[in-house]
């Protein structure tokens, strides 16, 4: 069995994880933390001709305390960071897949691009789960009104974001499956044969500029048997397999010197194996409500008056009445704080703070580790959604990276602008991230 694996919340991996041959180079401190890439290069002098995205769903930072001491060799990694580094980014609140995946796509916090997950909706009245609308543009669109040619193996969030079914300059295929599957398409497209796309054989016009692939299996383990599941390992070696078929395809394509790989995740994962649902219900009910959990797509019972949707963490709304009155939500928060099993209760003004969705109702409530605000699961499964999931593994390498040099703080909403300067073009328009240029060749 796996040891437990710690939660590092605050500091870097990059001091003590290193796997390039000398000493990592201490990266300069950006002069403005909210600049933003650089415009369109019409010399042709950008950093890559192309761009290989490796998405990795529930992709934890701590796994890679498994690769280092050998537990989960990935070789095609080892290899590979020599042209790069490793360290971590620090994803967006809610840490739910659709918000994490979509700041990643365009650039955006969750308050711009509004991608919300597990939200009371008060205009229809009923709960929502995870949906795929966004506000700003991704970076496929952006690419491909700028002129470039995109592909996608199934990273969801881009369909019709900048991507199509049947389109060969923005191809997308969801041939499901496992990571190795949407693999094979990765690699067909790099040797220039066709791949089914929406049920047609569609061949891309030449290697697009920016690629991207999507493997889940970590985030489906780790739901079925939390972070420190045996079965971990083995994933990764997999994706690792994976990886090295699409660097040998880069190469059998002649591509390889002039393509840069970015590698993250959208977010990580913690265990938990006991649920205060009932407790919190009957806390708010002694003082002075009429609560209801709800499930995506279920309206609140009559005489409810607070409604309360989970997922990772927990929207909490005050409806009828009593909506909007600020005595009553100072009251409901108080008899959630008072809570053991309770982390943190977020209001609007700490949602603003940290740029989350507006969707989200007058509370968020995080339970502490190992706890769920639910019913308690007959096996300890996986969760996320809080601020105890926001960090995750970032790899840049390849070309335009420079080797040993880590990018300082790196956040989701960098990534997008990052990739568009390797590529030369300018970032989504509505992207309020940097380029990470520290870790980038001049």
């Amino acid at each position: 069995m796996m040891p437990s694996l710690r939660k590092v919340l605050a500091t870097s991996i990059a001091a003590t994880f290193v796997w390039t041959a000398s000493t990592a180079a201490a990266a300069p401190l950006p002069a403005d933390d909210a600049d933003s890439a650089s415009a369109t290069d019409p010399a042709g002098n950008r950093p890559a001709d192309h761009v290989v995205f490796l998405a990795i769903d529930g992709f934890d930072v701590e796994y890679l305390d498994l690769v280092r001491d050998g537990t989960a060799p990935m070789p095609n990694l080892q290899e590979l960071l020599r042209r790069g580094s490793v360290t971590t980014s620090t994803g967006v609140m809610t840490s739910i897949t659709n918000p994490s995946w979509s700041s990643v796509a365009t650039g955006a916090w969750p308050e711009t691009h509004r991608n919300t997950a597990y939200w009371f909706d008060p205009a229809t009245g009923t709960a929502r789960g995870q949906q795929r609308d966004l506000a700003v543009p991704t970076i496929a669109q952006s690419i491909r009104e700028q002129g470039g040619t995109v592909f996608s193996a199934q990273w969801f969030i881009l369909q019709n974001y900048g991507v199509t079914y049947g389109d060969p300059d923005g191809l997308y295929t969801q041939p499901g499956g496992d990571c190795a599957r949407r693999t094979d398409d990765a690699v067909a497209v790099l040797r220039g044969e066709p791949v089914s796309s929406g049920g047609q054989l569609v061949a891309a016009n030449g290697i697009p500029e920016l690629m991207t692939v999507y493997c889940d299996v970590l985030d489906a383990i780790g739901h079925e048997g939390g972070d420190a599941d045996p079965r971990i390992p083995a994933a990764l070696a997999d994706i690792d397999r994976q990886l090295g078929r699409i660097v040998q395809a880069t190469k059998d394509a002649g591509t390889y010197g002039r393509t840069a790989f970015v590698i993250t995740g959208d977010h990580g994962m913690t265990t938990f194996d006991k649920g205060f649902g009932a407790e919190a219900l009957a806390a708010m009910e002694a003082a002075g409500f009429a609560p209801q959990i709800l499930t995506s797509g279920q309206s609140p019972a009559p005489g409810t008056d607070v409604a309360i949707v989970v997922g990772g963490v927990a929207d909490v709304r005050i409806i009828g009445e009593r909506a909007g009155d600020p005595a009553a939500v100072r009251q409901l928060r108080a008899a959630l704080e008072a809570l053991p099993q309770v982390r943190n209760v977020f209001d609007e003004d700490d949602q603003s703070r940290m740029h989350m969705s507006p969707n989200y109702g007058d509370l968020v409530v995080e339970p502490k580790p190992g706890w769920s605000f639910g019913a308690t699961p007959t096996d300890p499964a996986g969760r996320h959604g809080a601020t105890t999931e926001l960090r995750v593994p970032l790899v840049l390498a390849g070309a335009g990276v420079r080797p040993g040099v880590h990018p300082w703080r790196p956040r989701h909403i960098d990534i997008a602008p990052t990739i568009s300067a390797l590529l030369g073009y300018a970032p989504p328009s509505g992207s309020e991230g940097r380029t990470l240029r520290e870790a980038l060749r001049r």
